[in-house]
């Protein structure tokens, strides 16, 4: 149910709950009232996450010898109502978006997709985590190149990425000397850019960009549907022998 919603472009738990009650009740004739919908999606948020996982697995989404990382904001209210704010106390954080040049409060989400744009993983923090510390959790799963952002620079990371086997590779800052071939360096510039079209229709298709919640239970929750609805559409492109990340019509399709 939620999946479908979600590629309604139906995003909050209230309003899934009100699409399914008008219509599917003829399918689902035992729908509960709004609190217990909520509340029971919410307690699948484990279940979502080992369908997510089967699918990953079922694409070769982790064994992919190119894996690229990159996170994104979660804003969980306007920053000048955080100080008033109770919702995430002690939970969320102040960040900045270097993408969108803006700091917010909230959350970051870490994503690794493989090179085809199948998401791999997610991870939520508090927004002022960094995010080269974060993308220790990812490495044990990895091997071969995995390719950030400039976020990413950093000569310890690089070392530890070598001794697990990966090749972490990052465009560099301006005041840093570049010895790689041209070509090498816009290849792997051009390969990136993926990750920032999968956030791009993630925030599109899926709101993935906003909290819409008050607490890290339903957060946890809603990023999970999003991530697996994103990529069921994925798989049954693939299926169909169509671009994966080819969206736009999909469902009337």
């Amino acid at each position: 149910m939620e999946i479908v919603a979600e590629w309604q472009g139906i995003h909050a738990d209230k309003a899934i709950w009100a699409y399914c009650r008008q219509y599917w009740s003829h399918l689902f004739p035992s729908i509960p009232d709004r609190s217990q919908f909520t509340r029971q999606g919410a307690n699948l948020w484990r279940v979502k996450q080992m369908i997510q996982e089967a699918l990953v697995k079922t694409l070769d989404a982790d064994c992919s010898d190119l894996h690229i990382i990159d996170g994104f904001p979660i804003e969980a209210c306007v920053r000048t109502r955080a100080a008033r704010s109770k919702a995430f106390k002690g939970e969320a954080g102040f960040g900045y978006c270097a993408s969108k040049k803006k700091p917010f409060y909230g959350f970051q989400g870490h994503l690794l997709i493989d090179a085809r744009g199948i998401p791999v993983s997610l991870q939520l923090t508090a927004a002022n985590v960094d995010e080269r510390d974060v993308a220790y959790d990812f490495l044990e799963k990895l091997s071969g190149m995995l390719l950030g952002d400039k976020g990413y620079i950093r000569p310890e990371l690089k070392s530890d990425c070598n001794a697990l086997g990966i090749d972490l590779q990052t465009p560099l800052r301006c005041n840093m000397k570049d010895e790689r071939p041209k070509s090498f360096v816009k290849r792997i510039m051009r390969v990136r850019r993926r990750i920032a079209t999968v956030i791009g229709q993630l925030a599109e298709y899926f709101d993935i960009e906003s909290c819409g919640c008050r607490d890290m239970w339903h957060l946890t929750s809603r990023m999970a549907r999003k991530i697996l609805a994103y990529t069921t559409g994925i798989y049954l492109n693939i299926q169909a022998g169509k671009d994966p990340m080819q969206l736009e019509g999909l469902i009337s399709a």
